[in-house]
């Protein structure tokens, strides 16, 4: 077998998947596009290439042997922006997972080493393949070195061999050196012969083949000022060509034998793409559905033919199986029961047979331990049981306790507490298409240890809850809200099927008249949805300037058309039937599919055990994420309907709730003058900022304010700004300097917090929900600076979920005491949809505001706002 050589230049093709793709960020925030592109460049040329061995070579620092030669090398590059900063620790441990060599040497670039190793290796007889995003290394290429050097995308690569470099320069490889010696490199800050481009600098090579042959003849070099530049800069040009040289003689203490590729490590891979949640290339990887035998100690337990006395304690844990995700479809396929008197197994036809169950589910007195006290509620309660008196919640415990963690399982929820006797769900049902109902002898065994489980851990994991202080916060908050959201997702949110029906056709002839102007502009008809036809229509056809190119021909994403909107006003019509063709079958088509059929309802599941920072989110639908900038996606809204006839929608949200968090939090007395004389927000900034009054506030200041305001509170970079506002990283860098001095209690704050994140090891919300952040004390700058961010911005976003929280409790509460008929409906963000009788409509005027800006003691007012109508659009 032919050995090949694969040498990855690491920080390159780091820098190009994070400036190609846009932010991604996992389920914890962190950052994830530059470790997703980087991912999929690698699959594929591994796939394509098959190295036997492989290397990914990193620069070590900011200095190198050159600088001692120019000390300004590199030096007018800008700082890496943080958010790919914090994604290098993950491309690392990527890279072991892997099985695959990295490397990096002090002194040297990823260049120097990738010259040493690949000039080694072609010696060896190996082929020798060096992929990077810097055509620099083009200067390497022989017969047995190629260089890929990816394009603007990250997946497709020019491959540059030594024909390829002749045909497209008229330059050998080794002249690519003499070229970066004439006209330099901006990127690397190399200066080269001011006035030199890249086409004189090739004429001149060819006419004289060397940088040394030029500046030896330069009498003879055509161009009067030509001459005097090369004249005059004649040590620029041999200083330029030494930089641009990559050394092949760099001390490497690696061997090419040692970069042996024997295949990735399933199981740590697949860890790394849960993490990072990475779930279609995890579907990529070999062997990822091998699930492993899993060892556990015998379960004394017995299964109920006949639900007897003995079983029912006043004191149980109580586990529902469900195994579909959406627990208001799925089947229960047995219920596991534990207490005092044994461990129990009950299939679903006994305990619904069973009146002793349904009286000891329903008897508040009878205390029940769960595990998903909502899922347990819901699916009871849809088979005509009632529960009641749930104590306990193992699944939301063990998410106060660090919501950081992601919760894979009943098994992994655990082993989080050290109990390890209970099975994954993967071990017992399989996975994926593997999936099925395990043997009813494999089964009852299952849900009889998940169970005991729950009892084993109630008193352990209590104790933890009061250890930090967070046993308000599960049984004033989190339980009483599960039961509040059970009862929401059981009433489910009426839809109008005729006015979905309508939208849908009436969006549908809006899509075909947009299809129509397309097609007059382009001068003909094609496949509007066809990445490749559209392609050739804008960048052959019309000769709009192609700014990405993939493997299969031009990119026509997002981010590279709306760079393009201003050439032609095509673009604008095809952003435009993307956005309504996305609403059409996303939204209208999707929401049609979930209605149900008897009722008419949607009844979404609200995620309460998610997000790191305790916001809820909603799925199947995900009522959340309507989008409602254009007009079409709000008008969504309209098919929501009350239940009821003579009955309207209602609906409050709290103004900014976040910004006025971060003053009380804060402390800072300039923000909390602008909330407690109700002033603009965004404007009382902008006059800060710029210095004006007033009436002196543009738009754009407003906007520039208003971007600031809102990225402060998500920990945003003058990176990040930039891109928000489209303004260089030097203009939004000072901007957040300026907001900084004008709001010195809010830069403290900043201050403080990481200094206590960093003593404690996790911050706080108003609660004493807790974050855990133990990348706060890395000697690894990047891990430390995502850490800190956090740290800033969690107790702001978290304390404003604990608010809305609070007030559905409240609201529930009042509901109930005012003796009202109208229900809770929604929680979107900082919403609270309701939908109500018209004749309790004056009354929800004065206390939902009255509950809701009462649910919390800031140092300012919290506000609400609220409308209603016959329908959620109208109530907005």
């Amino acid at each position: 077998m032919k050995k090949k050589l694969m040498l990855i230049d690491g920080n390159s093709i780091a820098y190009r998947a994070f400036f190609a793709l846009p932010l991604l960020n996992n389920d914890k925030g962190i950052h994830t596009n530059a470790v997703y592109g980087f991912t999929t460049m690698l699959m594929k040329m591994l796939e394509d290439e098959k190295p036997t061995h492989i290397l990914v070579a990193f620069d070590a620092g900011k200095t190198t042997f050159r600088h001692s030669t120019f000390k300004e090398y590199k030096g007018g590059r800008q700082k890496t922006p943080p958010e790919l900063s914090e994604q290098f620790p993950f491309l690392r441990e990527l890279l072991d997972a892997y099985g695959i060599k990295r490397y990096e040497l002090e002194n040297y670039e990823a260049d120097d080493i990738i010259g040493t190793l690949a000039t080694k290796a072609e010696k060896e007889g190996f082929d020798v393949q060096v992929v990077s995003g810097d055509k620099d290394l083009t200067q390497l290429s022989t017969d047995k070195i190629t260089v890929s050097i990816t394009k603007k995308g990250i997946t497709d690569v020019e491959q540059y061999t030594p024909d390829h470099i002749q045909e497209k320069y008229g330059l050998t490889p080794e002249q690519i050196i003499d070229m970066k010696g004439l006209m330099g490199d901006q990127s690397d800050n190399i200066p080269g012969v001011p006035g030199v481009g890249e086409k004189t600098a090739i004429k001149l090579l060819k006419e004289f083949q060397s940088v040394e042959n030029v500046l030896e003849n330069i009498d003879k070099v055509s161009g009067k000022k030509l001459k005097e530049k090369l004249e005059e800069h004649k040590e620029l040009a041999v200083m330029s060509k030494e930089l641009a040289t990559i050394t092949k003689e760099a001390p490497v203490e690696v061997t090419v034998d040692e970069l042996l590729y024997e295949g990735y490590d399933v199981a740590k891979l697949s860890a790394i793409f849960k993490e990072l949640g990475f779930n279609s290339l995890l579907e990529k990887l070999d062997g990822a559905e091998d699930i492993a035998i899993e060892e556990v100690n015998e379960i004394v337990f017995e299964k109920a033919d006949e639900i007897t006395e003995n079983m029912l304690a006043d004191e149980s844990a109580l586990y529902i199986e469900i195994l579909e995700d959406n627990y208001q479809t799925g089947e229960i396929v047995g219920i596991g029961l534990s207490n005092e008197n044994g461990n129990f197994y009950l299939p679903l036809e006994v305990a619904q047979q069973s009146e002793a169950f349904k009286n000891w589910a329903e008897d508040e007195t009878k205390k029940k331990r769960v595990y998903d006290a909502k899922r347990s509620i819901v699916s009871l309660k849809l088979r005509g049981i009632h529960l009641r008196g749930i104590d306990f919640d193992l699944l939301l415990a063990s998410y106060l306790l660090n919501p950081s963690e992601s919760i894979e399982d009943f098994a992994g929820v655990a082993k989080r507490h050290q109990y390890t006797n209970v099975k994954t769900d993967e071990a017992v049902y399989g996975k994926g298409a593997k999936r099925k109902l395990a043997e009813e002898a494999e089964l009852s065994e299952h849900l009889a240890r998940k169970a005991a489980a729950i009892s084993e851990l109630y008193e352990k994991v209590l104790q933890e809850l009061d250890q930090n202080e967070q046993t308000e916060l599960f049984y004033d908050l989190e339980l009483p809200l599960a039961l509040i959201l059970a009862k929401m997702e059981y009433t489910g949110v009426k839809v109008d099927v005729e006015r979905l029906e309508t939208m849908k056709t009436e969006l549908a002839g809006r899509l075909k008249e947009i299809e129509a102007k397309i097609y007059a502009l382009a001068g003909e008809e094609f496949n509007i949805n066809s990445p490749k036809q559209l392609g050739v229509i804008l960048f052959e056809k019309m000769g709009l300037p192609a700014i990405k190119k993939t493997k299969t021909g031009y990119s026509t994403s997002a981010d590279v058309l709306e760079k393009l909107e201003h050439e032609h006003e095509i673009i604008r019509e095809i952003l435009n039937y993307r956005q309504l063709g996305k609403l059409q079958s996303t939204y209208l088509e999707g929401l049609l599919k979930v209605v149900h059929k008897d009722t008419n309802k949607v009844h979404t599941r609200f995620n309460q055990a998610l997000t790191s920072t305790g916001r809820l989110s909603s799925i199947d639908p995900n009522l959340q994420n309507i989008p409602i900038r254009l007009e079409e996606g709000r008008r969504i809204r309209q098919a929501f309907v009350p239940s009821e006839d003579n009955w309207v929608i209602f609906a409050a949200d709290y103004s900014q709730i976040e910004l006025r968090v971060l003053a009380h939090i804060a402390n800072d007395e300039n923000l909390q003058e602008a909330f407690t004389q109700d002033m603009d927000i965004h404007t009382k900034t902008a006059m800060d900022v710029f210095h004006v009054e007033a009436e002196e506030v543009t738009g754009e200041m407003r906007r520039q304010a208003k971007a600031v305001n809102f990225g402060i509170v998500y920990g945003i970079s003058d990176y990040g700004l930039s891109q928000n506002l489209g303004i260089t990283r030097k203009e939004a860098g000072q901007f957040i300097d300026r907001y900084l001095e004008s709001f010195p209690g809010v830069k403290n704050y900043m201050e403080d917090i990481v200094a206590d994140a960093r003593n404690k090891g996790y911050v706080e919300t108003l609660l004493h929900r807790r974050r855990y952040i133990p990348e706060i004390t890395s000697r690894n700058f990047n891990l430390r600076s995502f850490a800190e961010r956090t740290a800033m911005n969690t107790p702001i976003q978290g304390s404003a979920a604990d608010i809305i929280k609070k007030a559905m409790i409240d609201m529930a509460a009042r509901l109930e005491t005012e003796g009202l008929q109208t229900r809770m409906l929604l929680q979107v963000h900082d919403e609270l949809i309701f939908e109500a009788p018209e004749d309790e409509i004056e009354k929800l005027k004065e206390i939902v505001p009255d509950v809701m800006e009462h649910a919390l003691k800031l140092s300012v007012p919290l506000k609400v706002e609220y409308s209603y109508g016959p329908t959620w659009y109208d109530a907005k």
